[in-house]
């Protein structure tokens, strides 16, 4: 099974930079993707295969998440079932069978302190919620956008950046202790502690084309799953966003 998981910056946007052509090449069987940035009505149709289940922001032009799969899911679930994150659109899950995909867009602190004070809250509360689905028994596969850089190898500039959103020390620690639950880096495991690859890259300065980046976004496994990863890779082409595919299979 082929998960794949890409911050959009823009569904729309993508689709005019060829999101339908990635999808062919790549075949996954199921995409998260995260920064919908539209509400349903305006999301265009998928001309491929795929179920299609989106949990859009009330507000217009921002956040949002969605699910595409191959196979039907038993059931879908909107939110974390805290309002003031579910209004923006944040954490959409599937169910197959035992199987739990998660796609997650975890807010930016970037604009200044009250936002950071509100990813931090919005960290702890979707910490919570997944340590009760790991209490249910159910198998997670967490994929999106965390908005978090774990170590030094996961980032260009790491030296400049420890004081900025992104590279927090208390980000990182919330990331070890997530990390803590019993759940893996499935990149990470494939790729080994030393490979560097990036999945997002500011629009300024040309950073994707010199290749100056940070690796925000992930998939999180439980062990189970973790064993029965057979490939990883963040292919920076196509660029249909300021973020890369994080593109996994599983041997399930």
């Amino acid at each position: 099974m082929r998960i794949m998981s890409l911050n959009l910056n823009g569904i729309r946007s993508a689709y005019g930079k060829g999101l339908i052509d990635l999808l062919n090449d790549k075949q996954p069987d199921v995409v998260c993707i995260q920064e919908v940035k539209a509400h349903e009505a305006d999301i265009p149709a998928i001309p491929l295969d795929y179920f299609s289940k989106f949990h859009c922001a009330e507000r217009k032009g921002y956040s949002g998440v969605g699910i595409l799969s191959k196979l039907e899911p038993n059931k879908h679930s909107c939110g974390i079932e805290v309002k003031k994150y579910d209004t923006e659109g944040r954490v959409l899950r599937a169910d197959f069978g035992d199987i739990s995909v998660l796609s997650v867009y975890v807010p930016s602190g970037s604009s200044g302190s009250p936002r950071q004070v509100y990813k931090m809250q919005f960290l702890k509360v979707f910490k919570t919620h997944v340590k009760k689905l790991l209490a249910e028994g159910r198998e997670l596969i967490i994929c999106g956008d965390i908005n978090i850089a774990h170590h030094k190898i996961d980032l260009t500039n790491w030296q400049n950046n420890q004081k900025n959103s992104g590279f927090l020390p208390e980000e990182r620690s919330w990331l070890d202790g997530f990390l803590a639950l019993g759940l893996v880096d499935a990149f990470r495991q494939f790729a080994g502690p030393d490979k560097t690859m990036y999945s997002w890259w500011s629009l300024r300065t040309n950073a994707r084309e010199r290749n100056v980046g940070w690796r925000l976004d992930y998939q999180f496994t439980t062990p189970k799953l973790a064993e029965k990863i057979s490939f990883a890779d963040i292919p920076m082409e196509p660029n249909l966003s300021d973020h890369a595919p994080v593109i996994i299979d599983y041997d399930i």
